[in-house]
């Protein structure tokens, strides 16, 4: 049996200045491919609107950054880059269900270090936003925004060398929904939406019910998204396996949630939609697999489960390069359950100077 690979990303990262373009500043960005539009909206919004990591976890649920949303992020993320050379070099994303940032941040630390993704989607924070240990990511070298709750849930998203620009936390369509699962940003050049899809069990009930309902507001969305004519990637814990050949043995779930004819419709919903699934797309004959219980010694007899993805837009996806899994960290002591799915894009062939 063939697994994901692992990959080393390239090296150096350049830190980003997130302060508003000058005039010349922004006809210089313009010169070195912004697209317009973006930059227009950057100028148009203040210095008050840029989303800094504080004052975005002050914002209120549901809210979009700007009227003009991701248009408006994304320019800002243009314009604050100076230079424009982050989205032009070959970058990783990886997603990487923790399954409680406290008792893991030894684990992330080194995983970072070690293999040292651009854009990294966590899920189960399992912690208040006060508790998040952003001090520690800073200090390995990675700005962090992030939407926690207590003992349950909570997702982030962090930049290597850069701090994401908030679009929006929160999936539109149940503003009485209390449970902290999705968070969407523009990193690097590309609109990312983490998200921590509700598992589900037991089945049926109202926690099926409710999984059903968010995976629907998640296809409502994602539409939009898949549709943008920015580079986009949905990634995170969707808890669904896509089909038989992402499971060790399906006979023995076949009353889980994550294996039930509704979940895995939804799932070839967005596929349907026009998203690619990158670990798929790489690997369409293996089985891959990202997630491995603590019961029944299911990691050392690689008894597993794929069910953390990495979706594209028809943008992104003529980018992929590689896709993998890095499942040394599964193999830690005290592991989480999951381990970290990792893509990597080729450049964009779009490469700027640095800025002055």
């Amino acid at each position: 049996m063939q697994h994901g690979q692992s990959f080393e990303s390239d090296g150096d990262s350049i830190l980003q200045q997130r302060s508003l373009a000058s005039g010349a500043d922004f006809a210089a960005s313009l010169s070195r491919g912004v697209n317009a539009r973006l930059a227009r909206a950057s100028l148009n919004c203040s210095c008050n609107a840029l989303c800094t990591n504080r004052s975005a976890r002050r914002l209120p649920p549901w809210t979009a950054i700007a009227d003009d949303g991701i248009t408006a992020a994304m320019g800002r993320w243009a314009i604050g880059s100076r230079g424009l050379r982050v989205p032009a070099r070959r970058l990783s994303l990886a997603t990487f269900n923790l399954n409680g940032i406290r008792s893991r941040l030894p684990h992330l630390l080194a995983w970072l270090e070690r293999d040292k993704p651009d854009i990294v989607c966590l899920q189960e924070l399992k912690s208040i936003d006060s508790g998040f240990p952003v001090g520690a990511i800073n200090d390995a070298g990675y700005g962090a925004i992030w939407h926690g709750q207590s003992a349950w849930n909570g997702v982030a998203i962090l930049a290597r060398g850069a701090e994401p620009i908030e679009i929006r936390r929160g999936l539109p369509g149940d503003r009485a929904d209390p449970q902290s699962r999705y968070l969407e940003a523009a990193v690097h050049g590309i609109v990312v939406g983490c998200l921590y899809l509700p598992n589900g069990n037991p089945q049926p009930g109202p926690k099926f019910d409710y999984k059903l309902s968010w995976f629907d507001r998640l296809i409502r969305h994602a539409r939009s998204l898949q549709a943008s004519e920015h580079p986009t990637a949905l990634a995170g814990d969707f808890n669904v396996v896509p089909t038989d050949e992402d499971i060790y043995n399906p006979k023995s779930w076949l009353k889980d949630a994550l294996l039930q004819p509704q979940s895995r419709q939804r799932y070839r919903r967005l596929l349907d939609q026009g998203w690619v699934d990158a670990l798929r797309e790489r690997h369409p004959d293996q089985r891959v697999y990202t997630f491995w219980d603590y019961f029944r010694q299911h990691w050392p007899r690689d008894a597993g489960l794929r069910i953390d993805h990495v979706l594209l837009n028809p943008v992104l996806a003529p980018r992929l390069a590689e896709a993998g899994v890095d499942r040394w960290v599964r193999g830690l002591d005290k592991p989480s359950d999951h381990a970290p799915v990792r893509v990597q894009f080729k450049a964009s062939g779009k490469r700027g100077s640095p800025g002055k």
